[in-house]
């Protein structure tokens, strides 16, 4: 393992276990990726964030070269660039993901584990699903949820407790949840949305910006 990795790291409630065989073509894709990068994570990435936030964040899966090297959230691909770069501008977190502080902030992925070609199948969602639960039912001060891309917002009404027809995907919506939290989704900063203009660092600024709103 190197530096970069979430070793050490407390484990928060619904933390996937490293060696979790739940998905057999995810196992198989560790497998594959721990025989060729034998330094990197290669595992279920963790959440990682404060116990005491407002807000959670939620991706779709570990990018290979990103969180599954760096065993850490959104920690070393494009997508967490512009992520935290825009926490930084509005005072949220810091700057730097490898020293990252954002007091009230937390951030996980609706699948745990890096998927080929960055598209889980259903099947993976599914399975991951009660970890996801888990994660944010153990947020006992959580009151905003962004789901960054489709699958996220999918996987966050389902785990937050709502019904998916009554809540549509939509870049900018908001939807109130039976459970009081308000989930916000927004396109996925992922380097094809930002290439095919998708996503603009404006359009993703202002989703964080609505949810400062809803936290009062």
């Amino acid at each position: 393992m190197t530096d970069e990795t979430n070793i050490g790291a407390p484990a928060h409630p619904g933390t996937p276990p490293r060696d979790c065989a739940l998905c057999p073509r995810l196992v198989a894709y560790r497998a594959e990726q721990q025989a060729r990068h034998a330094t990197w994570w290669n595992a279920p990435v963790p959440p990682m964030g404060d116990a005491t936030a407002w807000l959670a964040i939620i991706g779709l899966a570990p990018g290979l070269k990103g969180a599954n090297r760096t065993g850490k959230p959104f920690h070393g691909d494009d997508a967490g660039k512009l992520l935290f770069a825009t926490l930084a501008e509005l005072g949220l977190a810091t700057e730097t993901p490898e020293a990252w502080q954002a007091p009230g902030l937390f951030i996980t992925n609706a699948v745990a584990c890096a998927p080929p070609n960055n598209l889980p199948a259903t099947d993976e969602k599914h399975a991951c699903r009660p970890y996801l639960a888990a994660q944010l039912a153990a947020l006992p001060h959580l009151k905003v949820a962004i789901a960054l891309g489709e699958t996220a917002h999918q996987a966050a009404i389902k785990a937050i407790g709502g019904k998916l027809p009554k809540y549509r995907f939509a870049h900018g919506a908001a939807h109130k949840l039976p459970s009081g939290v308000t989930l916000i989704d927004s396109y996925h900063p992922s380097r094809l949305n930002l290439n095919t203009g998708t996503i603009t660092p404006d359009m993703l600024k202002a989703v964080f910006v609505a949810a400062l709103a809803a936290k009062t």
